[in-house]
Formats: structure tokens, sequence, C-alpha cells
């Protein structure tokens, strides 16, 4: 009798015990994060009249800012702060939006690359208040051209 006792018990645990086992292998894994790339974009501006803010530069925002453009570190701040704030920097003014028209000149830029881990291709101008507000708001990214 007390063997008997002793072999479901053993039975009973080894069940438990594999009953436990399938539970715990059932159980998906959370997911490992993936390691993004770093923001790597090119900015290109002309049509400014000012040949600082003039050509086409390179900005990688990883650990620490690389690239030649002319204020790289600035430039990964403040786009981290439209990362922070789930901003879309690069967004196209809407359609129905109602804008001054103030022409801020014929200066253009265009972003291109990779920001938060999704394909760039912006289009910048001057050419309204909406378009002028929208430039300010990326700056330093983009180059002060205000007269």
């Amino acid at each position: 009798m007390a063997l008997r006792r002793l072999v479901l018990a053993g039975g009973l645990a080894a069940s438990l015990t594999a009953g436990l086992a399938v539970a715990a292998s059932a159980v998906p894994l959370p997911p490992l994060p993936l390691l993004s790339p770093p923001d790597s974009l090119t900015v290109t501006v002309s049509g400014s009249g000012n040949p600082e803010a003039e050509g086409s530069w390179k900005l990688t925002c990883d650990d620490r800012p690389q690239g030649d453009h002319p204020a790289a570190a600035r430039a990964c701040e403040r786009l981290e702060g439209f990362a922070r704030a789930g901003e879309d920097p690069f967004a196209p003014v809407p359609a129905d939006a109602l804008c001054t028209q103030v022409y801020g000149g014929p200066v253009t830029a265009r972003v291109t690359g990779t920001w938060q881990g999704r394909r760039i291709d912006a289009r910048f101008s001057r050419a309204n208040g909406c378009e002028i507000d929208r430039w300010e708001n990326v700056e330093p990214l983009l180059p002060s051209v205000r007269d």
C-alpha cells in the first residue's frame, strides 16, 4: 500500500512537472527589442543666396552626432525632441491648410534618408506662411535663412 502511494505520488509529481513545462513553453516570450539603425539624413539646401546656408550635408544621429552637417549636435537634439513628442517634422503642410500669403524667398531644401526607422523624402520651401513655419520648426536641421 505504501509502495502504491509512493508510485502514485511520483506519477502525480511527474505529471504536474510536465504540465508546468508545457504551460511554460506555450507562453510566448516577449519580443526582443529591435535595434533600429541610427537616424541618417542628407540635407540639401539651394536658392538661399547665402553661401553658408547652401549645400548638401550628411547627418547621422546615434550615440553622438556624426557627419558634416554644420549644426549636427543641435539638429540631432531637435530631431530627438520630435521623436519623444511623437511628432513628424517631415509631414507636409495639409492640403486644406489656410496659409498667409507671405513669401519667404526662393530657398528650397530636401531631406532624404531614414528617421525613426522610416524612409524620409521631404521637401521644404518658404513659399507661404505655412511653409515658412514648417521650415523654422525644423531649424537647426535646416539653416536659418531669415532676412
